[in-house]
């Protein structure tokens, strides 16, 4: 795999749950637990189940931070 993110975490698949057309897929990042919301169709095509190795790949320009 070639990419220009230069961000990536590997992990583990924790849980996908699909919704109607998204799905949420928790990845296990050295006990920290990071959420991708990817197409249902992205799921099946990339085959993604609960145990799989897979990566965190984070591009954003921009990080915030709020408070109440």
């Amino acid at each position: 795999m070639k990419i220009s993110a230069r961000n990536t975490l590997p992990g583990k698949i924790v849980e996908v749950k699909k919704g109607a057309t998204t799905a949420h897929v928790r990845l296990d990042v050295n006990g920290v637990i990071v959420t991708a919301s990817i197409t249902n169709e992205s799921v099946d095509e990339l085959g993604l189940k609960v145990g799989d190795e897979a990566f965190a790949v984070i591009k954003a320009s921009n990080v915030m931070i709020a408070v109440k």
